[in-house]
C-alpha cells in the first residue's frame, strides 16, 4: 500500500506521519509547501519520499505526480490559526477541490480529508455526525463548504470517502498561542498569575498522539465512510484541563479566571459522539 499525507510538516501532519510509519505500509509519501532542506529536520524524513510542492498550483496529473497511491490523508489547509480570515473560503475551498477533484479523477480510490468540530457551529451537548452543520465562522464555512463539494463528486465519480472531523488536541509541536503552551510558557518563567477565561467551557480533547492514530486507522479502512467524528466522546472543562496540566508540571501559578471573553464563535458547551470512531476501532482490534 502507498499513502500519501498531505500538510506533512504541520503540528498534526508530522505526527500523523510519524505513527504511519509503525504500520505495515510498503510506501509513504510525504509532501507540504515547505522545501526539501526543511523538511530533513523531521524525524521522518529518511523514511519516506518527500515531495515540496505548492497544491495550489495547476497540474495536469497530481496523482501521478505523487506515484499513484492507493489512500490519501488530506491534512494541508492554509491560513491558519486566522479562523475568521475570509481567505478559507474564498480561496481554500476552491484549490482544495480542485486538487482533490485531480487527484481522484486520474485514479485515486481512498480519500480521506480532515474536518473540524467548528462545522457544528453554536450547536450545544453531544454531537452526532448527522447533526445538520451550521457554520459560524469562516474557518468552518470554508471546510464545511469543501465537504458537501466532495460529496456532490462522489456521486458520479466512484471512491471512498471519510470526512475526519477533528475536535480538540494539545501536545508537542501545538501552536504556541493554544492555551496549554501558554501555560507552559508561564510556568518556565515562574510566573505568579496566568491570564484565561473563566474556564467554565465544556470541551472534547485528544492528545495529538491518539489523534494521530485515530487519523491512520479511519483511513486505512474503508467500511465505515462519511463524516466520522475523531474524538474522545468525554466532556472536559477548560478550567480543569488547566489544573491538570499545572498538577502535572509540580509547579503552581495563579489563575486568573475570567480575564479573556469566551470565543463569540464556539457554544459554552460541547463535545463528539464518538460512536462510529469506537466501532471502527473495535473492527481494528479484530
Amino acid at each position: 500500500m502507498r499513502v500519501l499525507v498531505t500538510g506533512a510538516t504541520g503540528f498534526i501532519g508530522n505526527h500523523v506521519v510519524n505513527t504511519i510509519l509503525k504500520y505495515n505500509i510498503n510506501e509513504v509519501i510525504a509532501t507540504s509547501i515547505n522545501s526539501i532542506q526543511d523538511a530533513k529536520k523531521f524525524l521522518w524524513y529518511k523514511d519516506v519520499d518527500y515531495i515540496s510542492l505548492d497544491l495550489n498550483k495547476p497540474i495536469d496529473n497530481f496523482f501521478k505526480v505523487f506515484k499513484e497511491p492507493d489512500t490519501l490523508i488530506h491534512l494541508s489547509w492554509e491560513g491558519l490559526p486566522n479562523f475568521k480570515d475570509l481567505y478559507h473560503f474564498e480561496r481554500n475551498v476552491l484549490f482544495n477541490y480542485q486538487f482533490l477533484k485531480n487527484m481522484i479523477k486520474n485514479g485515486l480510490k481512498n480519500l480521506n480529508v480532515i474536518g473540524t468540530c467548528l462545522e457544528y457551529g453554536l450547536q450545544e451537548g453531544r454531537l452526532s455526525e448527522n447533526l445538520q452543520t451550521k457554520p459560524a465562522i469562516a474557518y468552518a464555512l470554508g471546510k464545511d463548504t469543501l465537504r458537501k463539494f466532495i460529496e456532490e463528486l462522489n456521486k458520479s465519480l466512484k471512491f471512498n470517502f471519510k470526512w475526519i472531523r477533528l475536535f480538540y488536541m494539545y501536545g508537542e509541536g501545538q501552536s504556541p498561542k493554544s492555551i496549554l503552551p501558554q501555560l507552559s510558557k508561564a510556568l518556565d518563567n515562574n510566573d505568579k498569575t496566568f491570564n484565561m477565561s473563566g474556564g467554565e467551557q465544556l470541551r472534547d480533547y485528544l492528545s495529538i498522539e491518539k489523534v494521530a492514530e485515530y487519523i491512520i486507522k479511519i483511513s486505512l479502512q474503508e467500511k465505515i465512510l462519511g463524516i466520522i467524528n475523531c474524538c474522545s466522546g468525554e466532556p472536559i472543562s477548560i478550567r480543569k484541563l488547566v489544573e491538570t496540566h499545572i498538577e502535572k508540571s509540580g509547579k503552581s501559578i495563579k489563575l486568573n479566571l475570567g480575564y479573556y471573553p469566551y470565543p463569540d464563535y464556539e457554544p459554552m458547551a460541547f463535545w463528539g459522539d464518538n460512536s462510529k470512531l469506537n466501532t471502527i476501532l473495535d473492527n481494528w482490534e479484530d
